[in-house]
């Protein structure tokens, strides 16, 4: 009976450990679970959200596993500014985390808070922060991250020093984008030799300045390795013919010599780029076995001589083209007409002799068409006419006779040509001395006129038919408006605001509370197309309201220019664009809710002695290069293009740290190539370009001529009125000192570094004013300069005239 008593007795104390185990365990998870909620709502980026943390697996930019640990995160991009310091990240279970554009600001180094945070995430796979304010030499620390498989500190501008050699640990690591920081020096052999599953390596746009390590052969699964605008010096090494894997090989604006070595290996590569370089050798040797594999080819600006081969058609695959070296002759092989993919010819700047072979018309997706500069002689062939998506062309300063052939698909789709006229402008085909002036006229056949008179006929009785249907319906359209009203359900509150990145629901009446009815003590500003408010909404955020012209809504342009707005600006994410969080569709009013911008605009601070003073030199160069990097981001990375029509200090706001934001994209313009882009001013006339005073259409390169004034008003603290008008004359600039039309506000810059930085951003600046688009730099070319180049003064910064930095002539090439 003992024994029996004792055995139950001990069941049962096992049992109650058992249990008691049970109960620990699930407290401890409970615990663990309740810390990793608290510390997503102590970030604020989720202050919108409930404080009812067992929902947090439902947040917006929150993923968790099976048992509720948190796994990713990648937080809305309307959160506002900066919150990483509030983030204690205890997530052992991490496997991403992206930050991109999110205003993070501090140092990479072991002290810094960013290393403290995520330094010690060891399963973190996927790591994200571009697109921030980072700064200082990266920490050695980065190596504890083991499991890491994509790391991407792009565009943070201000990592520099080279790369801890613990970096090796990362031996997982297939994804690598540094590209827009001071980065100085390439991985150590060591990285190279023991980090074979590498496929991606972008460090373009940074401050490389020694040779390509040979080791980079080694890295057979490399799929893209961009270097591009670095000072990397020194020969390509043969070894990265090696690279069997790689599509995508960017080695273009560096300072590399030598001949270009065999890539008949490369059975995968797509693009080859290694233009703004020294490099020699022909283009036969480079072509090798590429034969139908390369789909971009980009040598220019090297030293490769010779001619151009036959067989370069039998590149089936090429879209680009562009061999403008200045160094090659002989004739345009007709075997370029069997480049059927080809958009993009510029074989300009050469040396070129003989015709225009006929067979470039066979290339009908040709857009661009560059041979200016060249030898070429004889008529320019009626075959190009058939290029129906041309919509530029070049064929100045050649020797090219005859009559320019006529082609109603030019008329239409050229921006060379003059609709009302028919008249091609001189600047696609000036310097052709015997080349015989455009007619207004098709030429006089009379069958063609029969034909166009018949089209006529046809032509005039549909056209009226069809607008008077037209006018017809939209009368039934509005009668049956009026007799049955479209009806929405909508909540006791009011309307609601379309929602885009916020997950809770305002009501109108929020906004009235906010902003006391629109009371014109929350106006903080007016723009073409509606006045701004400060709102501070029920949560705590302050954002800006812009509410909408009733009378701009009658208007027929409005429907346009708010559509482009909410358009565009939901579907942008660049750092330097000010947010659009939401929008509200009202009865009794229209408006849109912007981030908040503590600041203001920078014209409201350049017309502020007190607060332009604040605005020393370092941080104006970096409003001017914000706002080079935001408007490159609408020219070349939106599809399609974005074109800012009011670029001035109106539409730049300052954010609480003084950084720039472009904001007002209202007045957009898409170039879409079946349009005609033509549409109406919309900036200050001291802002926009001068062609626009005679022609109507909007290029990217009339945002060129705005960001200059922009610059040039950046650096004088006033508009730049009077000296805009002596560019057209260089001569008369030559007694301007710089440092006479620089803010006299500010104190001259003490640093070599400053000084060396003013200089540069006033040379580009005025090379972006030049009265004739076509010799001003691209926003693309503008970044480059900005992001690749270190610049050292010949003379003191008093010495140097306005004359002296168009000329080029003050500023060489540090290393």
């Amino acid at each position: 009976m003992g024994s029996s008593n004792s055995t139950a007795f001990i069941l049962i104390l096992v049992w109650t450990i058992v249990l008691s185990s049970y109960a620990a365990a699930e407290v401890a998870i409970t615990s663990s679970l309740e810390l990793k909620a608290k510390a997503l709502l102590e970030s604020g980026w989720w202050s919108t959200y409930s404080n009812d943390t067992s929902q947090r697996c439902n947040w917006a930019g929150i993923s968790c596993n099976d048992a509720g640990s948190v796994t990713k995160i990648y937080p809305p991009s309307d959160v506002g500014a900066d919150k990483f310091g509030n983030m204690n990240f205890y997530f052992p279970n991490l496997v991403f985390l992206s930050l991109s554009g999110q205003e993070v600001f501090g140092s990479m180094n072991d002290d810094g808070v960013i290393i403290s945070k995520i330094g010690h995430l060891s399963t973190l796979v996927h790591l994200d922060l571009s697109n921030n304010s980072l700064f200082g030499e990266l920490s050695p620390q980065l190596g504890n991250l083991s499991k890491l498989e994509f790391l991407d500190l792009s565009y943070n501008r201000y990592i520099k020093g080279s790369l801890p050699l613990e970096l090796w640990n990362l031996k997982n690591l297939a994804i690598l984008n540094l590209t827009g920081n001071q980065i100085e020096q390439l991985f150590p052999p060591s990285f190279l030799l023991l980090n074979n599953n590498l496929t991606h390596l972008h460090m373009s746009s940074n401050q490389l300045n020694h040779s390509i390590p040979p080791e980079l052969g080694d890295l057979e699964a490399l799929m893209t390795l961009s270097l591009y605008g670095n000072h990397i010096n020194g020969s390509i090494p043969v070894e990265i013919g090696k690279l069997k894997n790689l599509v995508t090989l960017d080695l273009s604006g560096n300072r590399l010599v030598g001949s270009i070595p065999s890539l008949g290996q490369l059975t995968n590569l797509v693009t080859l780029n290694v233009s703004n370089n020294m490099l020699d050798g022909s283009i036969s040797s480079i072509l090798g076995s590429l034969i139908n594999l390369l789909e971009e080819l980009l040598l220019s600006f090297n030293e490769i001589d010779g001619s151009i081969p036959s067989k370069i058609g039998d590149l089936q695959t090429l879209r680009v083209l562009s061999l403008n070296s200045k160094l090659l002759a002989g004739a345009i092989p007709e075997e370029i007409g069997n480049l059927k993919a080809l958009t993009l010819l510029d074989l300009s700047q050469n040396q070129l002799s003989g015709s225009i072979p006929p067979q470039i018309g066979n290339c009908l997706d040709l857009e661009e068409l560059k041979l200016s500069s060249n030898y070429l002689q004889g008529p320019i062939p009626d075959q190009i006419g058939n290029l129906s998506s041309l919509r530029l062309v070049d064929l100045t300063n050649n020797d090219l006779s005859g009559v320019i052939p006529y082609s109603p698909r030019w008329l239409t789709n050229s921006n060379y040509f003059n609709s009302n006229c028919y008249e091609i402008d001189a600047n696609a085909f000036g310097g052709n001395k015997n080349l015989a002036p455009y007619s207004c006229s098709p030429p006089p056949h009379s069958s063609m006129k029969k034909s166009h008179n018949l089209q006529l006929q046809i032509f005039l009785p549909v056209s009226v038919l069809i607008a008077v249907c037209i006018f017809g319906c939209s009368l039934l359209l509005r009668y049956k408006a009026e007799v049955n009203p479209i009806t929405v359900q909508t909540p006791k509150n009011g309307d609601l605001f379309s929602i885009w990145n916020y997950d809770g629901k305002l009501a109108y009446e929020d906004i009235i509370a906010a902003t006391n009815d629109f009371d014109i003590r929350y106006c903080i500003g007016t723009g073409g197309y509606g006045s701004v408010y400060r709102a501070q909404l029920p949560s705590g955020k302050v954002v800006a309201l812009k509410k909408l012209h009733r009378l701009e809504a009658e208007e027929p342009d409005f429907d346009r220019s708010f559509k482009n707005e909410i358009k565009f600006l939901t579907e942008i994410r660049h750092r330097n664009i000010v947010k659009l969080h939401d929008y509200c569709l009202h009865k009794r009013c229209m408006f849109l809710i912007y981030q908040y911008m503590e600041r203001g605009s920078l014209f409201c601070v350049l017309s502020d002695d007190g607060e332009a003073v604040e605005l020393d030199w370092t941080k104006r160069v970096n409003i001017i290069k914000s706002t080079a990097y935001a408007l490159s981001y609408l020219h070349y990375e939106c599809t399609p293009i974005i074109v800012h029509r009011d670029i001035s200090s109106n539409n730049i706001l300052l954010n609480s740290y003084l950084e720039a934001f472009v904001s007002d994209l209202g007045t957009a313009r898409i170039l879409d190539p079946d349009s005609s882009n033509i549409t109406r001013l919309v900036g200050n006339c001291g802002c926009v370009a001068p062609e626009l005073a005679y022609t109507m259409v909007v290029t990217e390169k009339c945002n060129v001529f705005s960001f200059g004034v922009l610059a040039l008003e950046t650096l004088m603290g006033k508009h730049p009125g009077q000296l805009l008008s002596m560019v057209s004359k260089p001569s008369s600039l030559q007694n301007i000192m710089l440092s006479d039309v620089l803010d006299p506000r500010l104190s001259p810059p003490t640093s070599q570094m400053v000084a060396q930085n003013i200089v540069h951003v006033a040379t580009i600046a005025l090379a972006c004013v030049h009265t004739d688009p076509k010799f001003r730099p691209t926003m693309k070319q503008v970044t480059r300069e900005f992001l690749s180049c270190q610049r050292s003064l010949r003379n003191p910064l008093r010495t140097i005239s306005l004359l002296q930095l168009v000329n080029g002539e003050m500023c060489e090439e540090g290393a």
